[in-house]
């Protein structure tokens, strides 16, 4: 379990306990989107922001990953599905924790949707993924959701819990998942999980401080980070919105103080 602890480290920021991660894997979801072109330019400007990992799939590591600039953690996704399919909430298995192992992966993820007619697979698929990350001494984040037909309100706090807490009984090391709204409710998923919890950015917000409040509101929940992918890769200042959640989140500061690294 030692590799393991050494390699979360890469993920995690060791003074905070927190972490900051920006996943840039929806180009297998939704395509070539802004900010996902040139993915060197915008892992570059993310690493000088401050975040502590990046987040991507196994094809993309050799188009991200640079030989200079400031070094960051990295997460290689093993799960994906298209927007193009006949069932947008079902996710595979692609890639395997020894391919990822090989990339130089830092942690491996996985997302499974709870609700979705796939669940079964997607759990059953998460239980082998974990084996193998204990077996490697490999990080695991597990990206967790409600979506489904049957689900009607994807932030509804006692299926949020339920998402979180599948994470932690699969042995995850991390679990990602929507922010139900407000400090009391997702208090409950954080107490619930056992697991350090951070949450997801969502749709591209309209506004800055409404997603660096999100973020500030989610850890005084006793969240321990971020994993924010458009608000922060399709932002006209990257450098200064990555650094503007860093600080909240490793430093501790105020909406207000972080919000100066944003350009007028």
């Amino acid at each position: 379990m030692f590799g393991k602890q050494i390699r979360m480290e890469r993920v995690i920021d060791r003074n905070s306990g927190r972490v900051v991660v920006v996943p840039l894997d929806h180009g297998i979801s939704m395509g070539p989107i802004p900010g996902l072109v040139d993915m060197r330019d915008t892992i570059n400007k993310i690493s000088l922001g401050g975040a502590t990992a990046v987040l991507m799939h196994k094809g993309m590591v050799p188009y991200g990953h640079r030989t200079s600039g400031k070094d960051i953690g990295l997460v290689v996704h093993l799960s994906a599905g298209t927007g193009l399919g006949c069932d947008p909430n079902s996710r595979v298995i692609v890639t395997t924790v020894e391919e990822a192992l090989t990339l130089g992966a830092d942690a491996v993820s996985i997302h499974i949707n709870l609700g979705a007619d796939t669940e079964p697979e997607m759990i059953r698929c998460a239980g082998e993924i974990s084996r193998k990350c204990q077996q490697w001494g490999m990080p695991l984040l597990a990206m967790v959701y409600p979506r489904g037909k049957n689900i009607k309100d994807p932030f509804d706090v006692d299926a949020l819990k339920t998402c979180a807490r599948v994470a932690a009984e699969l042995g995850a090391d991390l679990v990602k998942t929507s922010y139900t709204g407000d400090i009391d409710t997702f208090r409950e998923v954080v107490t619930g999980a056992q697991i350090p919890v951070v949450i997801a950015g969502g749709p591209k917000m309209s506004s800055d401080l409404e997603m660096l409040q999100m973020v500030r509101d989610s850890l005084d929940a006793g969240g321990r980070g971020v994993s924010i992918g458009r608000n922060i890769f399709q932002h006209k200042d990257i450098v200064g919105i990555t650094s503007a959640v860093s600080d909240i989140v490793l430093k501790d500061v105020s909406v207000e103080e972080a919000a100066k690294h944003l350009k007028k």
